[in-house]
């Protein structure tokens, strides 16, 4: 059996992108020339990879157990690239992280300058999404590195480094409960609430305190943390965040974060795929990422 590494690379990018037409266009080739190699290597193996339905290709599962391969092998080239440039004294490689959107306002423009500073030579595209997503694209191997709140462990990811950051009640700072060091979600719901959605990783814990109250007043469930801090920020209800998306309302005094009580943590951690060997541009920003979670945890600790 002759599998050339070229085949291996165009099944992967057909695998990504679900169609031989996109990936043929991510790799700068003609959809028949893709389409031949695929062809080929299906003929080399004696079996089909893909289905061809409608609504594109999906894999075989003589596909998936291909995929797992080519996804180790691919990303084992990676690391060999990364240690070979780092024996010259470079630190060069392109990253794919995957991120939820809490953290672009300030978590991760300070993980990426420090990145800047260290390893200017190597470049990181950030794709945002929420936490489940985040872990399935690591999984997957279409991400590098996933930074989320994760509630249930996936044996295919490795947790790099976690931090645990407490949930609270958000309101601006002329609200009645915000001269408070700690809040009940019951005095809480003597006000109008932002309750989060299923979208939010802190749904589960929020829905449990709620359910114990028998008159709430919900202006608004939402996914998104921008609309729950504008309409805390506007005072139309108090919202439920941990601090992240918000340093900047709470740093300028224009918002509050409550504690509440009994306490609640959310665990941000920073996710590799499960028996992954890193290589070294990967293995430096998950270290620059570890390092701010836990500069934040300490300071956490300190307020």
């Amino acid at each position: 059996m002759r599998i050339h590494a070229r085949a291996l690379t165009g099944f992967d990018m057909i695998r990504r992108c679900g169609s031989i037409r996109e990936a043929s266009r991510r790799l700068n080739i003609s959809s028949s020339a893709l389409n031949r190699q695929l062809l080929q290597l299906e003929a080399e193996l004696g079996m089909p990879l893909f289905e061809r339905l409608p609504q594109g290709l999906r894999l075989t599962p003589v596909g998936e157990i291909l995929a797992r391969h080519v996804m180790a092998l691919l990303q084992d080239v990676q690391r060999l690239e990364g240690e070979l440039a780092a024996l010259k004294g470079l630190r060069t490689g392109t990253l794919d992280v995957a991120s939820v959107a809490a953290l672009t306002p300030s978590f991760l423009p300070n993980v990426l300058q420090r990145m800047t500073e260290l390893y200017p030579a190597v470049s990181v595209n950030v794709r945002i999404a929420d936490s489940v997503e985040c872990a399935r694209l690591v999984a997957s191997g279409d991400a590098d590195l996933a930074l989320a709140f994760l509630r249930q462990k996936n044996p295919a990811i490795r947790q790099y480094a976690v931090g645990a950051f407490p949930l609270g009640a958000v309101m601006p700072a002329t609200h009645p409960l915000s001269g408070r060091s700690q809040v009940t979600f019951a005095e809480c719901a003597r006000f109008p609430l932002v309750m989060p959605n299923r979208e939010l990783s802190i749904y589960a814990d929020v829905v449990a305190l709620a359910g114990r109250q028998k008159h709430v007043t919900v202006v608004l469930e939402t996914g998104s943390l921008d609309l729950m801090k504008g309409l805390a920020l506007r005072g139309l209800g108090i919202g439920f965040l941990n601090r992240f998306g918000i340093e900047k309302e709470v740093g300028e005094g224009a918002l509050r974060h409550v504690p509440l009580r009994p306490a609640i943590s959310n665990q941000l951690g920073a996710y590799v795929r499960a028996e992954r060997a890193l290589p070294p541009a990967l293995d430096a920003f998950a270290r620059v990422a570890a390092d701010e979670i836990a500069l934040l945890e300490r300071q956490e600790i300190a307020v």
